[in-house]
């Protein structure tokens, strides 16, 4: 299993860095700084693809407010799977979430070959699947 390193500097030719953002696009912090230094994002713009980068707002609300762009981002890395993508941490820097909050968000990127998560993403994922599981087995 590959996770997204703590810290990404550089990106192979068709890889992506999905990193949290604000849906002003004002990318003065954290991942968002990086992309905007290194990976081509654009200020001003607070969603979607953008040069080799990815933002996914987190900053407009709870966690409900974020499920739709991690959707949008999903269904997007599905069609671009020559493509990989290297989610960030997004929302668990200066947005405030924890990880354990913005995580199952990302459950189905488990199961998608060219989404690479943080460990700590894929560990909350992987745990509350088993918890589910057991459940279910409980009611049988």
């Amino acid at each position: 299993m590959r996770f997204t390193p703590d810290t990404i500097t550089s990106l192979g030719p068709d890889d992506i860095f999905v990193f949290g953002s604000n849906l002003a696009g004002n990318h003065a912090g954290g991942a968002a700084r990086v992309a905007v230094k290194k990976f081509g994002a654009i200020m001003g713009q607070g969603v979607g693809p953008q040069g080799r980068s990815y933002a996914i707002p987190t900053m407009q609300g709870g966690v409900e407010t974020i499920k739709p762009y991690v959707d949008e981002f999903l269904a997007l890395a599905s069609e671009w799977d020559q493509n990989t993508f290297y989610v960030t941490r997004i929302g668990c820097g200066i947005a405030g979430f924890t990880d354990e909050e913005i995580a199952p968000l990302f459950d189905a990127a488990v199961d998608s070959y060219n989404i690479v998560l943080p460990e700590s993403f894929f560990r909350i994922i992987m745990r509350n699947r088993r918890m589910k599981e057991a459940a279910g087995k409980a009611h049988d």
